[in-house]
């Protein structure tokens, strides 16, 4: 009698921040349902990796995609930029943040759950569950837009091994693209 063991996904603590009104992409979805949806898929080896090992990334069917909020905006020759000191936790440095205060929200075209794997957020004590894997993060990327570039602010932090990055190294091209990314598009800040 042989055993089905199932990769299993859990919550990290990371992800509770993107809701309503937080200027990231959230979802109609419960955070259980889209780690259960992250599980299934990673369970029938549909992922593709993501910047290093122990990172991947899971697509969302078109059809669910119409269930995550795009916080974006494209920048263009009205656009209003507001830059604002922030930090994503206590122990992080600050950064830079530039929102828009204007423009019409980008309606979603595809969507990305980031998965990091137990070890990896061990490294930095960032795990939250004893799963074998977390759901991170997930993004809304704007119609029309195939791959959506890491932020530059989280590839530094990352890279350099500041608190609250996972160890990674990223070629420049990787870094122009993002650079690029964020020179077209913002997120639209909460009225």
């Amino acid at each position: 009698m042989g055993f089905d063991l199932k990769i299993t996904v859990g919550i990290s603590d990371f992800v509770y921040r993107q809701k309503p009104n937080s200027g990231k992409t959230y979802s109609l979805l419960s955070f259980s349902e889209i780690a259960k949806y992250a599980q299934d898929k990673l369970n029938k080896n549909e992922f593709t990796k993501g910047y290093r090992d122990g990172v991947v990334i899971v697509k969302i069917d078109d059809e669910l995609s119409k269930q995550f909020i795009c916080p974006f905006v494209e920048i263009n020759d009205d656009s209003l930029l507001k830059a604002e000191v922030a930090r994503r936790r206590p122990d992080e440095e600050h950064y830079i943040r530039i929102k828009a205060t204007n423009g019409k929200a980008l309606e979603t075209g595809s969507v990305e759950l980031i998965i990091y794997r137990n070890d990896v957020l061990k490294e930095t004590n960032e795990n939250t569950t004893d799963c074998d894997w977390e759901l991170i993060s997930f993004h809304a990327l704007p119609k029309g837009i195939e791959e959506m570039p890491m932020g530059a602010v989280t590839m530094m932090r990352n890279q350099l091994q500041l608190p609250g990055g996972t160890k990674g190294y990223y070629e420049s091209e990787k870094w122009a693209k993002s650079v690029h990314f964020w020179q077209k598009y913002a997120i639209k800040e909460i009225e």
